[in-house]
């Protein structure tokens, strides 16, 4: 589905067979890294089932969709300039299928929006920081697998570095009056993200 779906948008822009498949398998390798553990082709499939579902109430679908892949495609976790460096190769590639300065510039104001997740004046990013989170308030199995898989890519780090800091920004979550901004992802998945971010802090 994430291959038909980048392939469908592609039709809507300057990019023949060959072009689309060339960007479809650079997403698809970078994802697909031996680093990556969460941050994976199974996030971004997560993220498209989320946002299909609120896709009537999305006003720039093409825009959410490139973000949506380009979002992660640079991923280090011993960096903190993914966002950034996401942002640039998504200008890149968007340049290259002629889409255009409005996309592009929204597209990379959504990807940036991803690095601190605060409740943004667009109201189309606000939907994607809030599938972005969805993980979250998923069911306790789910979320137990996801927060293992973020460990993993944090491997660098002993736990005497890394304990302290993923509190650090659990507890950032907690904090927040609403953890998602939009009320249908709130209503689905605020109160059972607080739990699971409670127990990952008591297990930590």
């Amino acid at each position: 589905m994430l291959k038909e779906t980048f392939t469908a948008l592609l039709q809507h822009y300057a990019a023949g067979n060959n072009l689309a498949n060339e960007l479809w398998n650079e997403i698809e390798q970078s994802y697909s890294a031996q680093s990556r553990h969460y941050h994976t082709l199974k996030h971004l499939d997560n993220l498209l089932q989320q946002l299909t579902e609120v896709k009537p109430d999305i006003k720039h679908w093409d825009t959410i969709l490139f973000t949506l892949y380009y979002h992660d495609i640079v991923y280090n976790a011993a960096k903190s300039d993914n966002e950034e460096k996401s942002a640039e190769l998504a200008v890149k590639r968007m340049n290259l299928v002629s889409a255009s300065p409005e996309v592009i510039e929204r597209c990379k104001n959504q990807i940036l929006a991803t690095k601190q997740h605060v409740e943004n004046a667009d109201p189309d990013t606000n939907y994607f920081l809030d599938a972005d989170l969805s993980i979250l308030g998923q069911p306790w199995e789910v979320y137990a697998d996801y927060y293992k898989n973020v460990r993993k890519e944090y491997s660098i780090y002993p736990a005497l570095i890394y304990n302290p800091g993923r509190k650090k920004v659990l507890r950032h979550f907690l904090t927040m009056d609403r953890i998602f901004k939009t009320d249908h992802f709130f209503r689905k998945f605020d109160q059972p993200a607080r739990q699971n971010l409670q127990k990952e802090i008591d297990l930590l």
